[in-house]
Protein backbone atom coordinates (compact mmCIF):
# COMPACT_ATOMS: atom_id res chain seq x y z
CA UNK A 1 0.00 0.00 0.00
CA UNK A 2 1.08 3.59 -0.44
CA UNK A 3 2.03 5.82 2.49
CA UNK A 4 -1.17 7.82 1.94
CA UNK A 5 -3.24 4.63 2.09
CA UNK A 6 -1.42 3.60 5.29
CA UNK A 7 -2.28 6.90 6.98
CA UNK A 8 -5.95 6.59 5.93
CA UNK A 9 -6.54 2.98 7.05
CA UNK A 10 -8.85 2.19 9.97
CA UNK A 11 -7.85 -1.47 10.45
CA UNK A 12 -4.99 -3.87 9.65
CA UNK A 13 -4.96 -7.66 9.30
CA UNK A 14 -2.29 -10.14 10.39
CA UNK A 15 -0.48 -10.16 7.03
CA UNK A 16 -0.30 -6.35 7.04
CA UNK A 17 1.07 -6.26 10.60
CA UNK A 18 3.72 -8.80 9.69
CA UNK A 19 4.59 -6.71 6.62
CA UNK A 20 4.95 -3.66 8.91
CA UNK A 21 7.36 -5.69 11.09
CA UNK A 22 9.35 -6.61 7.96
CA UNK A 23 9.37 -3.04 6.59
CA UNK A 24 7.44 -4.07 3.46
CA UNK A 25 3.93 -2.73 4.19
CA UNK A 26 4.42 0.75 2.71
CA UNK A 27 5.66 0.85 -0.89
CA UNK A 28 6.69 4.53 -0.89
CA UNK A 29 7.83 5.28 2.67
CA UNK A 30 9.08 8.79 3.40
CA UNK A 31 12.61 9.28 4.69
CA UNK A 32 12.66 8.39 8.37
CA UNK A 33 9.81 5.86 8.22
CA UNK A 34 11.70 3.33 10.34
CA UNK A 35 9.13 2.32 12.99
CA UNK A 36 8.58 -1.44 13.11
CA UNK A 37 6.73 -4.08 15.05
CA UNK A 38 9.01 -6.76 16.47
CA UNK A 39 9.00 -9.96 14.49
CA UNK A 40 7.30 -13.10 15.81
CA UNK A 41 7.43 -14.51 18.37
CA UNK A 42 7.68 -11.07 20.06
CA UNK A 43 4.88 -9.57 17.95
CA UNK A 44 2.02 -9.53 20.45
CA UNK A 45 -0.88 -8.58 18.16
CA UNK A 46 -2.65 -10.42 15.30
CA UNK A 47 -4.90 -7.67 13.99
CA UNK A 48 -5.93 -4.08 14.58
CA UNK A 49 -9.72 -4.05 14.34
CA UNK A 50 -10.06 -0.27 14.75
CA UNK A 51 -7.68 2.68 14.83
CA UNK A 52 -9.06 6.22 14.98
CA UNK A 53 -7.90 9.74 15.71
CA UNK A 54 -9.47 12.94 16.90
CA UNK A 55 -6.91 15.72 16.86
CA UNK A 56 -4.05 14.67 19.15
CA UNK A 57 -6.17 11.90 20.68
CA UNK A 58 -7.15 8.49 19.37
CA UNK A 59 -8.08 4.90 20.03
CA UNK A 60 -6.76 1.47 19.07
CA UNK A 61 -8.64 -1.78 19.43
CA UNK A 62 -6.54 -4.83 18.59
CA UNK A 63 -6.63 -8.58 19.13
CA UNK A 64 -4.34 -11.54 19.57
CA UNK A 65 -5.39 -15.17 19.36
CA UNK A 66 -4.08 -17.25 22.26
CA UNK A 67 -2.59 -20.51 21.03
CA UNK A 68 -1.99 -23.47 23.39
CA UNK A 69 1.48 -23.90 21.85
CA UNK A 70 2.60 -20.25 22.28
CA UNK A 71 6.34 -20.28 23.02
CA UNK A 72 6.09 -18.73 26.48
CA UNK A 73 3.73 -21.41 27.82
CA UNK A 74 6.58 -23.96 27.47
CA UNK A 75 8.89 -22.04 29.80
CA UNK A 76 6.72 -19.85 32.04
CA UNK A 77 6.19 -21.97 34.21
CA UNK A 78 6.79 -25.73 34.12
CA UNK A 79 3.50 -27.31 35.13
CA UNK A 80 1.81 -23.90 35.54
CA UNK A 81 1.74 -22.26 32.07
CA UNK A 82 0.85 -18.58 32.07
CA UNK A 83 1.63 -15.75 29.64
CA UNK A 84 4.10 -13.33 31.25
CA UNK A 85 2.28 -10.10 32.09
CA UNK A 86 5.17 -8.12 30.67
CA UNK A 87 4.30 -9.44 27.19
CA UNK A 88 0.82 -7.91 27.45
CA UNK A 89 2.42 -4.62 28.51
CA UNK A 90 4.81 -4.87 25.57
CA UNK A 91 1.82 -5.42 23.27
CA UNK A 92 0.38 -2.12 24.48
CA UNK A 93 3.70 -0.38 23.80
CA UNK A 94 3.88 -2.00 20.35
CA UNK A 95 0.43 -0.66 19.47
CA UNK A 96 1.10 2.85 20.78
CA UNK A 97 4.27 2.94 18.66
CA UNK A 98 2.24 1.83 15.65
CA UNK A 99 -0.25 4.62 16.38
CA UNK A 100 2.62 7.15 16.32
CA UNK A 101 3.71 5.95 12.86
CA UNK A 102 0.08 5.81 11.63
CA UNK A 103 -0.38 9.46 12.75
CA UNK A 104 2.58 10.48 10.57
CA UNK A 105 5.40 10.31 13.10
CA UNK A 106 8.77 9.24 11.74
CA UNK A 107 11.63 7.43 13.40
CA UNK A 108 12.43 4.33 15.37
CA UNK A 109 10.09 3.38 18.20
CA UNK A 110 11.04 2.96 21.84
CA UNK A 111 8.96 2.30 24.95
CA UNK A 112 9.40 5.18 27.40
CA UNK A 113 7.62 3.89 30.48
CA UNK A 114 4.27 3.56 32.15
CA UNK A 115 2.68 5.39 35.05
CA UNK A 116 0.67 2.54 36.58
CA UNK A 117 0.15 -1.13 35.79
CA UNK A 118 -2.30 -3.45 37.53
CA UNK A 119 -2.64 -7.18 36.89
CA UNK A 120 -6.01 -8.56 37.90
CA UNK A 121 -5.98 -11.82 35.96
CA UNK A 122 -3.85 -14.01 33.74
CA UNK A 123 -3.71 -15.64 30.32
CA UNK A 124 -3.57 -19.44 30.20
CA UNK A 125 -3.27 -21.91 27.27
CA UNK A 126 -7.00 -22.68 27.33
CA UNK A 127 -7.96 -18.99 26.85
CA UNK A 128 -8.94 -17.77 23.41
CA UNK A 129 -8.95 -14.05 22.59
CA UNK A 130 -6.73 -11.32 23.99
CA UNK A 131 -8.11 -7.83 23.32
CA UNK A 132 -6.34 -4.49 23.67
CA UNK A 133 -8.38 -1.30 24.07
CA UNK A 134 -6.08 1.71 24.15
CA UNK A 135 -7.18 5.32 24.53
CA UNK A 136 -4.48 7.63 23.22
CA UNK A 137 -4.63 10.67 25.48
CA UNK A 138 -2.11 12.63 23.45
CA UNK A 139 0.12 12.14 20.43
CA UNK A 140 2.58 14.93 19.69
CA UNK A 141 4.96 15.27 16.77
CA UNK A 142 7.81 17.58 17.79
CA UNK A 143 9.23 19.37 14.76
CA UNK A 144 12.29 20.78 16.57
CA UNK A 145 13.87 17.53 17.75
CA UNK A 146 12.31 15.27 15.11
CA UNK A 147 10.54 13.04 17.62
CA UNK A 148 7.00 11.83 18.26
CA UNK A 149 5.52 10.83 21.61
CA UNK A 150 2.19 9.26 22.51
CA UNK A 151 0.67 8.61 25.92
CA UNK A 152 -2.19 6.18 26.40
CA UNK A 153 -4.32 4.30 28.89
CA UNK A 154 -5.11 0.67 28.13
CA UNK A 155 -7.25 -2.23 29.19
CA UNK A 156 -6.22 -5.73 28.18
CA UNK A 157 -8.95 -8.36 28.32
CA UNK A 158 -9.00 -12.10 27.88
CA UNK A 159 -12.23 -13.57 26.53
CA UNK A 160 -14.02 -10.29 27.38
CA UNK A 161 -12.79 -10.17 30.99
CA UNK A 162 -10.48 -7.20 31.80
CA UNK A 163 -7.23 -8.46 33.33
CA UNK A 164 -4.60 -5.70 32.90
CA UNK A 165 -4.97 -1.95 33.31
CA UNK A 166 -2.27 0.50 32.25
CA UNK A 167 -2.27 4.25 32.88
CA UNK A 168 0.15 6.61 31.20
CA UNK A 169 1.91 4.15 28.88
CA UNK A 170 4.41 6.17 26.82
CA UNK A 171 6.14 5.46 23.51
CA UNK A 172 8.34 7.66 21.35
CA UNK A 173 9.61 7.61 17.79
CA UNK A 174 13.07 9.08 17.32
CA UNK A 175 14.55 10.21 14.00
CA UNK A 176 18.06 9.25 12.93
CA UNK A 177 18.18 6.60 15.66
CA UNK A 178 19.42 3.38 14.13
CA UNK A 179 21.75 0.73 15.43
CA UNK A 180 25.29 1.28 14.24
CA UNK A 181 27.27 -0.66 16.82
CA UNK A 182 27.27 2.10 19.44
CA UNK A 183 27.45 1.14 23.12
CA UNK A 184 24.52 1.22 25.52
CA UNK A 185 26.05 4.25 27.26
CA UNK A 186 26.30 6.13 23.94
CA UNK A 187 22.66 5.29 23.15
CA UNK A 188 21.56 6.44 26.62
CA UNK A 189 23.30 9.80 26.15
CA UNK A 190 21.64 10.20 22.72
CA UNK A 191 18.20 9.46 24.21
CA UNK A 192 18.71 12.01 26.99
CA UNK A 193 19.58 14.66 24.42
CA UNK A 194 16.55 13.87 22.21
Amino acid sequence: MTYGEFLARSHFDAAELLAFANATLVQDPPDGFTARFPLPPMLMVDRIVAITRDGSRGRIVAERDVKPDDWFFRCHFLGDPVQPGCLGVDGVWQLIGFFCAWRGGLGTGRALGCGEIAFEGEIRPFDHLMRYDIEIRRCTIFADNRATQAIGDATVSIDDVPIYTLKGARVGLFRDHTYDGESAAERARAWQQA
